[in-house]
């Protein structure tokens, strides 16, 4: 692998140039950028060494370092210490599960479980096709899944995936899909979850809700609103995650 790196490094073309007031770092900052997003650099790769980057981009090798450290900082690649500097890997699970107490002695027994209870396309809603960056008319793929430990159900999620983005996903056999679902769309639909934002609040079990997750109507729920982008910074999913409120739990570290 890296050995084809090394070749793909010297297809820059030295004729491009910054634009005016732009520094040559961040010109090159944002060359390599466009290399992962293309995917010529795949997550969890080593990129070229410094010394062979500078070389086949023309520049010095401090120029070639501050370029670097801009997207080590916007979090596209990661040093790792006498090894070199890789393209940083998707979220791999990013679990809900770290909000609630479904384990013992602070660690879970068993890895969850899922199961897709629906599927279906429609045409995303004017607040989706916002967030997601939809034109109008726009269809979405919308999923409902239960994650249980145990057998026991303990989480219940509704997400919204754009099309055709997730194409592959819509007809696929649902069966057969992985717990956790980022590598997955890495792996099939070769979308790579590089960030989340989760926000939440507390509300109140729907009939429907509360049955799926074995509780009665009405009962306290927490509920955790995700925006998964992708390494082009575009949001890729909407999910809404409910669980029992009485057994939230949120640690947080003030320094």
């Amino acid at each position: 692998m890296i050995s084809q790196q090394k070749t793909s490094a010297a297809s820059p073309g030295r004729s491009q140039q910054p634009e005016p007031g732009q520094s040559r770092y961040g010109w090159l900052a944002a060359a390599m950028r466009s290399r992962i997003l293309q995917g010529e650099w795949v997550p969890g790769e080593a990129i070229p060494p410094e010394a062979l980057l500078a070389k086949s981009y023309g520049v010095a090798l401090g120029t070639i370092r501050q370029a670097l450290a801009l997207l080590v900082s916007d979090g596209l690649l990661e040093r790792r210490h006498g090894t070199g500097t890789f393209v940083k890997a998707g979220l791999g699970g990013a679990s809900m599960l770290r909000f609630f107490r479904f384990r013992q002695s602070g660690e879970l027994q068993t890895s969850p479980s899922s199961r897709i209870l629906s599927r279906k396309r429609r045409l995303a809603n004017l607040d989706e096709a916002d967030a997601l960056g939809l034109p109008a008319g726009a269809s979405v793929l919308v999923l409902e899944r239960l994650r249980s430990i145990d057998k026991q159900p303990c989480l219940l999620e509704r997400l919204v995936l754009p099309l055709p983005l997730f194409e592959a996903l819509a007809e696929s056999d649902t069966t057969a899909w992985d717990d956790l679902l980022y590598p997955m769309y890495q792996r099939v639909c070769g979308v790579v979850i590089h960030r989340a934002e989760d926000q939440l609040s507390f509300d109140q079990l729907t009939q429907q809700q509360a049955r799926r997750l074995a509780l009665e109507t009405g009962h306290p729920c927490a509920r955790v609103q995700r925006r998964a982008f992708d390494l082009a910074n575009r949001c890729v999913e909407l999910r809404t995650t409910l669980g029992d409120a009485f057994a939230f739990e949120y640690t947080a570290q003030v320094r």
